[in-house]
């Protein structure tokens, strides 16, 4: 067993939060292990929490459609959440859901070490950044990161969803600029 697979074990055995006796699945990630591109959403919906799996509903419809703009097939990415457990009725992640898994989401970044974490929404942001800064004011920026990565924060696609067109106008500049970020040759290389 590599000690991904490990990982996931512990998050799916997971008790450390109250989120664990109303989930149905543990929504650990989903991708390649080694995937230069990693993206970090808030928490699983109904969907993700029924089928085990990250961004499958209309959000993750969006986000395939995002991706496939810049020329990204969704399984050559890596796709997780700051949650790994749905909140009930969708609410917003508490403080002390957030502190129980977060160290699930920093392992997983050690270990995939993307080049690029594309960061979903206010949660992600402020989580991963270290901010307190909302998701508006930080996106279509790129930030020098955690293990030699660059952080990308862009709207969380259901809020491009409820927001309609130019939202999700605003997320496709966003995909646009992770993509050329991802063609730049990775520091040590030229």
């Amino acid at each position: 067993m590599t000690e991904f697979d490990q990982l996931r074990a512990e998050a799916e055995s997971c008790t450390l939060c109250p989120l664990a006796r109303t989930r149905t699945n543990v929504v650990f990630g989903v991708g390649r292990p080694d995937s230069q591109l990693m993206f970090v959403g808030e928490a699983p919906g109904r969907d993700e929490d029924l089928q085990g799996e990250p961004f499958v509903g209309r959000a993750g419809q969006l986000l395939d459609r995002l991706l496939a703009e810049v020329g990204i097939s969704r399984d050559t990415v890596y796709i997780a959440n700051v949650l790994k457990c749905r909140p009930p009725g969708n609410r917003n992640p508490q403080p002390v859901e957030i502190d129980a898994c977060k160290g699930y989401l920093r392992s997983q970044i050690r270990l995939i070490r993307p080049r690029v974490v594309v960061t979903l929404g206010n949660f992600a942001t402020k989580l991963l950044l270290r901010t307190e800064m909302g998701i508006t004011r930080l996106r279509g920026q790129a930030f020098p990161w955690w293990l030699d990565a660059t952080l990308v924060p862009t709207f969380h696609p259901a809020y491009a969803l409820r927001n309609g067109e130019r939202a999700v106008a605003t997320m496709r500049q966003d995909f646009e600029l992770m993509r050329r970020l991802l063609d730049q040759a990775p520091p040590g290389e030229a």
